[in-house]
């Protein structure tokens, strides 16, 4: 009897299962948003299972009612990072009760973890009209909490054309829009289909206003396919105006699909104020074959560092290597009987460099230092050093046209100096 019970219990689940995951859609990427966590989530540039197999993607799951369920996040390409633009977990699972909707974050090893907001679980409450009336942050013990901005709750209402959005922290005090973005009470405008228009800063008559930087809103404009292509800012007049960051609208340009390629700024009068390109890995060029002046450039560092100890010049070890330096050798702990990899740092060197070989009995009358530059990758090399006393890897870097040690690595060339093992 238990076993049929048991039977009965596996073949319900396995239907709800079964209602509850009825499409899985895959797509390049997420909308943006950097409005309200009031726009719902959106993928864009979909694409097929197969394609999804060799390119960076999301996985969204859908109900029998179409509504997200799942969301896996395989995205690897450059996104920005943002709380209300991206997820910042694996994996979002979304569940669906009378008026709720609870989502919750997780690692690849199925660990809860906190998304881009820091939260651990969200819970949206819907109003009878079905539109998203409050959102409510939790921890991990299921306790309110704020998020790393400062918000415990969002509450929306609908005024004439507007979403009337105010947040509060666990005080139940108001709190700005964001940290560095000072609106307080806002309206959210959005279009037919749900995407933001505009982004009001109010009174408490729900007037547009200015805030202390003298914007009143911000105002977007999507493509067709869903790309962010403009951003601007605007005084209470809906004039153009230049925002706390020195500019009045932005405009976004991307590949074909949908990868943000680059980004131009303008201000009031439509002059150029800045031009930046996206930098992303989803086409990455290799670095062309390193000058003969590096080559020179890196031998000179390298054995710089051997002459600086064995002609005393600690002026010259201070040259050579960079301040972040991480120096290693194979060192034994007698107490604990125990090998350990033993540090040494930039300071020790330099005072190495002035006195170690001031007898002048450390090296012969005429070193062998021999380099052998074993790689070099645009701004990063590998070189081997042998001396008459150690065999040493050296990794150089290049900073700000100067090639320097940062990493070594060494032991004795006499092997029989070590245990046998």
């Amino acid at each position: 009897m238990k076993f049929l019970k048991l039977l009965y219990l596996l073949c319900i689940t396995c239907t709800l299962h079964g209602q509850n995951n009825t499409k899985t859609e895959y797509f390049r990427h997420l909308r943006y948003n950097h409005v309200s966590p009031y726009i719902e989530l959106k993928g864009i540039y979909p694409i097929d299972e197969q394609t999804a197999q060799s390119t960076s993607h999301y996985v969204f799951k859908y109900d029998n009612s179409d509504r997200i369920v799942e969301i896996t996040n395989n995205h690897y390409h450059t996104e920005k990072q943002h709380p209300l633009a991206s997820l910042g977990v694996y994996k979002v699972v979304i569940n669906y009760s009378k008026n709720e909707e609870t989502r919750i974050f997780f690692d690849k090893n199925g660990k809860r973890i906190t998304n881009d907001r820091a939260v651990y679980k969200e819970i949206f409450h819907y109003n009878e009209k079905g539109l998203k009336s409050k959102l409510q942050f939790f921890d991990v013990n299921e306790k309110p909490m704020e998020s790393n901005w400062g918000v415990a709750e969002y509450q929306w209402k609908k005024h004439k054309k507007l979403i009337i959005e105010k947040r509060f922290n666990l005080k139940n005090e108001a709190v700005a829009l964001s940290p560095y973005f000072r609106f307080g009470t806002t309206g959210i405008l959005l279009d037919k289909k749900g995407v933001p228009k505009a982004h009001y800063n109010l009174d408490d008559n729900l007037k547009v206003i200015a805030n202390d930087k003298g914007t009143a809103s911000y105002q977007d404009v999507y493509d067709d396919i869903g790309n962010h292509i403009t951003y601007s800012y605007h005084d209470a007049d809906n004039k153009l105006v230049l925002n706390q960051w020195g500019f009045a609208y932005g405009e976004k340009k991307y590949d074909h699909v949908g990868n943000q390629i680059g980004l131009e700024q303008f201000d009031t009068k439509n002059e150029k104020t800045r031009e930046r390109p996206i930098y992303s890995n989803t086409k990455a060029e290799l670095a062309s074959k390193s000058t003969l002046k590096d080559s020179m450039a890196i031998k000179k560092k390298a054995l710089g560092y051997l002459i600086a100890l064995q002609q005393l010049k600690p002026e010259s070890m201070n040259e050579v290597l960079n301040d972040s330096l991480n120096k290693v050798t194979i060192g034994y702990d007698r107490s604990l009987k125990k090998e350990y990899a033993r540090a040494t740092t930039k300071d020790q060197m330099i005072a190495f460099a002035a006195s170690w070989n001031k007898a002048n009995n450390k090296f012969p009358f005429k070193p062998s230092n021999k380099i052998e530059i074993m790689d070099i990758y645009n701004r990063i090399a590998n070189v081997k050093l042998v001396s008459d006393n150690w065999v040493e890897y050296l990794h150089l870097i290049k900073l700000d046209g100067e090639w320097s040690v940062i990493n070594l690595i060494w032991q004795h060339k006499d092997v029989n100096r070590y245990p046998k093992e």
